[in-house]
């Protein structure tokens, strides 16, 4: 689910988000909507997982994110008025349509197995320090804002 206080560019972006929630504000969004919605969220935010939540492999990407203390944005799928258009999107933006799709400061990570990949061979949590800095927040807990900072000792 999606938190107040993110800056949306498009008005019809802004509708589709409003109250933090997703509610369509049309009866089904454009494809070029989608796509601008995807673009929108996944360049505001520094982790962003497109889910659904039955999904187990969506489970243990989100998982790794706790584990490590990063926070990140949720989209759940199939709980969006428009899940399956934005899954169509997200294949055509990524060249995969499962999920979940991770995304890392704007760019695909690829899938669950991939983020937990990624983490055991210590390259995860370098990504997601490259975050920028309009993406970074004091909260280290895993609460789906996607801000993260990491604390070095």
């Amino acid at each position: 689910m999606f938190t107040r206080g993110c800056f949306y560019k498009s008005k019809q972006a802004y509708q589709t988000l409003r109250m933090g929630n997703f509610t369509s504000a049309a009866p089904g969004l454009s494809s070029s909507a989608c796509t601008q919605l995807v673009q929108e969220v996944v360049s505001s935010n520094c982790v962003v997982i497109f889910s659904k939540t039955t999904c187990p492999y969506c489970k243990m990407a989100k998982n790794v994110f706790k584990e490590i203390g990063a926070a990140y944005k949720v989209v759940e799928l199939d709980q969006h008025n428009d899940g399956g258009r934005l899954q169509e999107t997200l294949a055509q933006m990524t060249g995969a349509r499962t999920v979940p799709r991770v995304f890392i400061n704007g760019q695909c990570i690829g899938g669950g197995t991939d983020t937990k990949q990624l983490h055991q061979q210590g390259k995860l949590l370098p990504l997601i320090e490259q975050c920028r800095p309009c993406c970074l927040s004091t909260s280290p807990e895993g609460s789906g804002n996607a801000q993260y900072q990491h604390n070095q000792s």
